[in-house]
């Protein structure tokens, strides 16, 4: 499964979301740790989903860089 993560630097850290899956995000001091605090989330989210009985949607995001003059 892949699922499109948005990473942001806020201040002195940095902060992760999933637009495919609303709630589940994570936090951390450098982009490594936010990442594997966010990979931690989205299994976590997931199993979760899956224990409920919710259907996981299918990854629907993407991005793109766009450059500007």
């Amino acid at each position: 499964m892949q699922i499109l993560v948005v990473f942001e630097k806020v201040g002195d850290s940095y902060s992760a979301y999933s637009p495919d899956l609303p709630g589940c995000v994570a936090t951390g001091e450098s982009r490594e740790e936010t990442a594997a605090n966010m990979h931690q989330a989205l299994e976590l989210h997931v199993q979760g989903m899956i224990e409920e009985g919710e259907p996981i949607p299918d990854s629907a995001s993407f991005a793109e860089v766009m450059v500007i003059a």
